[in-house]
């Protein structure tokens, strides 16, 4: 996992390429190790090799969507302690149950302030 001498590892996830590069931008300002992802299976597969300390992860995405993500990563082992925060325009009620239910630990809303990104992802990374 994260030790202080090595730069905490993000994988972000968005079928949305302005998004992925809006994200890797503040993410990488912040000393971040970053590598993105457009769809649910690529997620997976990068999520397995790269092993980062957090996924900031889409709902809406053809194919998989975050959700199902969700519940893959968290059936895999080496993934267990990885924090998932998923960044999403499906902002009800019932999105963020689903999101926590599916293993998210934290849920923000598209469209989304920077400066509240950063800190929440600067957050965990300082208390887990």
């Amino acid at each position: 996992m994260h030790t202080p001498d090595s730069a905490a590892k993000v994988l972000i996830v968005d079928d949305e390429p302005n998004i992925v590069v809006a994200l890797e931008f503040l993410l990488q300002r912040e000393a971040y190790q970053v590598q993105k992802a457009y769809n649910g299976v690529q997620a997976l597969e990068l999520a397995a090799a790269f092993l980062p300390d957090i996924i900031v992860l889409d709902v809406m995405m053809p194919g998989m969507d975050g959700f199902e993500v969700a519940r893959r990563v968290r059936q895999m082992e080496a993934l267990e302690m990885t924090k998932i925060v998923f960044l999403t325009a499906k902002g009800t009620q019932r999105d963020k149950e689903a999101g926590y239910s599916s293993g998210g630990e934290y849920y923000l809303i598209k469209p989304f302030d920077n400066e509240v990104f950063v800190n929440t992802i600067n957050e965990i990374m300082a208390y887990g």
